[in-house]
């Protein structure tokens, strides 16, 4: 597949491979061009490569969590400005306010919606407009 310069870089870091597919699915469908990861190490070995538009990152993950995860993508200089949004089961204040503690932009409970994953985008990437988007 061709990189385009315009094409957004959309990373989804998520130990199922259920949500990593879905996810990948429904932004392959509005153009982005989409990166995933296993787990905290893997996404932090190809963030440096790819250089994501927008991070999803699951909350429980084994190894490394995405808290640390998060953490550690808002303490490098490089990509402590890229959106990180996290992605739980939990609902629950606490987990939210740990996510804000470490730096991420939104949190998004699983199971999200496509409207979800888009309006997170849109709300993070104002520059792009994905395709069928309105």
């Amino acid at each position: 597949m061709e990189q385009h310069s315009n094409e957004l870089r959309v990373m989804v870091i998520d130990d199922s491979k259920t949500i990593r597919r879905t996810a990948e699915t429904l932004l392959k469908k509005v153009g982005c061009a989409v990166i995933t990861a296993v787990d905290g190490f893997d996404a932090l070995a190809k963030i440096a490569d790819t250089h994501p538009h927008i991070i999803f990152v699951d909350v429980m993950m084994p190894r490394l969590d995405g808290y640390q995860t998060c953490a550690l993508i808002k303490n490098n200089d490089t990509f402590k400005s890229t959106p990180v949004i996290m992605l739980s089961s939990k609902d629950g204040l606490f987990d939210k306010a740990k996510g804000r503690i470490v730096g991420s932009d939104q949190y998004l409970t699983k199971p999200f919606s496509r409207e979800e994953l888009l309006g997170a985008i849109k709300a993070h990437v104002p520059d792009f407009a994905p395709v069928g988007l309105v």
